[in-house]
């Protein structure tokens, strides 16, 4: 009987999950889709069309990949990289896997925050919402603590309103500026860009050509969340078709959003914080429509959509801690949620410590916007970097020593480990790149820039070490 009651349990769990192919590349899509770096790629020229290639190709591709196998192992298909990395590389690895992928994200809302300012800087004609630091840091608090406040309705709500906002206030404006930049180029405006392949491949390999791919690496970051759902596609064997998919799409929405600011806007003038949107500006009133109405609402409705990204960070990785914490992994404190089933403790410590990563990075570049956006962004791909680095190896020592597991999908039944080291080589070498100063870092901030990163990195690296030292004392309360 018992036996009758879990088969019918789990048929109807496999008939509520179930996903087709295109459901799970829409799911996949939000996540590794934005508008963050469009600007920092179109300032980067042609030599963006060869890096995101490879970021691509020769990255993202095998990442997830590899995430699909781990992830289709019987027993493995629930707690995403903590699971993953416990299982091959044990506990503590997995734990800090985790710990590494929780906290990487509160240094990135503050990069979505300065495209918030930078875009409502640009809507209500006001620039110094984005170059003065006290100015910037309370506008960062308001709408961080505001997200954070909303996420008590509940996380379907929020779903559902970040899914409206991310249409409307990220996917229409980016399709209609792909559109406005075929018309600029019908019309025979000119161009700031020259492609061939001279300015496509980077001919020297230098400090400046390895900074500028780094955040071509972020642009591809978080496809490997999606893996858990391996098996509840129709066909798991179609998991690498749509992730393949992904990467032609990703790669092509980069490429025209990035084509569309650096084509369109000298590079002098391009700005990370508010590139996309003064674009727009400029866009439109060259093909004759009314830029600058529309770029306010266009910054409007971009800064919508970035919110409700911001709301999704929030609510989405905070899961997997309140799932730690009740397993002793952090205080049981933590392992509270409220009525809606909403770890608010867990969100609050969250956004304490963007809190702390904004008051830094705010107040030590000054009036100095991009800056401010470069470090934070520098600082999110570092961090996330890290857990790319411990999922790699975790794979190679899963593919050495554990191959007699069942799963439902193979990256490749070949052990070789070949791929999985490219990917690894690439991934270190980004991650000590990103220490790099960005082009156009002023010689007074540079110091600045590079021990920021070490310090927060530095921290990043013993806290779940630190945390997970008093493991079994939170376990036993």
């Amino acid at each position: 009987m018992n036996n009758e009651k879990e088969d019918w349990a789990l048929e109807q769990d496999l008939k509520y999950n179930r996903l087709t192919a295109f459901k799970l590349f829409a799911m996949t899509s939000s996540m590794v889709i934005s508008v963050d770096e469009l600007a920092p790629f179109g300032k980067t020229g042609a030599t963006a069309l060869f890096y995101l290639l490879i970021a691509g190709i020769a990255w993202f591709i095998p990442i997830t990949q590899m995430a699909g196998e781990m992830a289709s192992i019987d027993g493995w298909e629930k707690g995403g990289i903590f699971t993953w990395v416990k299982g091959s590389l044990g506990d503590k690895m997995g734990w800090t896997a985790m710990f590494y992928q929780w906290i990487h994200i509160t240094v990135g809302m503050d990069t979505m925050m300065y495209v918030i300012i930078g875009a409502l800087s640009i809507a209500f004609g006001t620039p110094w919402f984005n170059t003065t630091p006290i100015v910037r840091f309370i506008l960062m608090m308001i709408i961080l603590w505001g997200a954070t406040a909303i996420q008590v309705i509940g996380i379907r709500k929020i779903g559902r309103i970040a899914e409206w906002l991310f249409i409307l206030g990220i996917a229409l404006p980016v399709i209609l500026l792909i559109i406005s930049f075929f018309v600029y180029l019908a019309q025979g405006h000119p161009v700031h860009m020259v492609i061939n392949w001279h300015t496509i491949v980077p001919h020297h390999l230098n400090g400046t050509t390895l900074v500028a791919f780094v955040p071509f690496m972020l642009a591809f970051c978080g496809g490997e969340a999606s893996a858990p759902h391996v098996k509840n596609l129709d066909h798991p064997k179609s998991y690498s078709k749509v992730m393949l998919a992904l990467a032609a799409t990703a790669i092509c929405f980069d490429l025209l959003g990035s084509m569309a600011i650096g084509m369109t806007v000298p590079k002098s003038e391009i700005q990370n914080s508010t590139g996309f949107v003064y674009t727009y500006g400029k866009l439109l009133t060259s093909i004759g429509l009314p830029g600058d109405l529309l770029q306010k609402i266009v910054g409007v409705m971009l800064a919508c959509g970035i919110i409700g990204e911001l709301g999704n960070w929030i609510s989405g990785p905070n899961q997997g801690m309140y799932e730690a914490a009740k397993e002793g992994y952090m205080p049981k404190f933590f392992a509270k949620t409220t009525k809606h089933g909403v770890p608010i403790r867990i969100m609050i410590l969250q956004s304490a410590i963007v809190t702390i990563s904004a008051l830094l990075i705010t107040f030590t570049s000054g009036t100095d916007a991009d800056f401010a956006f470069n470090v934070s962004l520098a600082a999110t791909t570092a961090q996330y970097l890290m857990v790319y680095m411990i999922m790699l190896i975790a794979y190679m020592v899963l593919k050495k020593k554990h191959e007699d597991y069942h799963r439902m999908y193979y990256m490749s039944k070949n052990p070789k480990l070949s791929i999985a080291i490219l990917a690894l080589i690439i991934t270190v070498v980004a991650f000590f790149v990103t220490f790099v100063p960005a082009q156009g870092t002023a010689a007074g901030l540079r110091g600045i820039y590079v021990w920021t990163l070490i310090g927060m990195c530095a921290i990043v690296s013993i806290l779940p070490l630190v945390l997970y030292h008093w493991h079994e004392k939170w376990q036993k309360q």
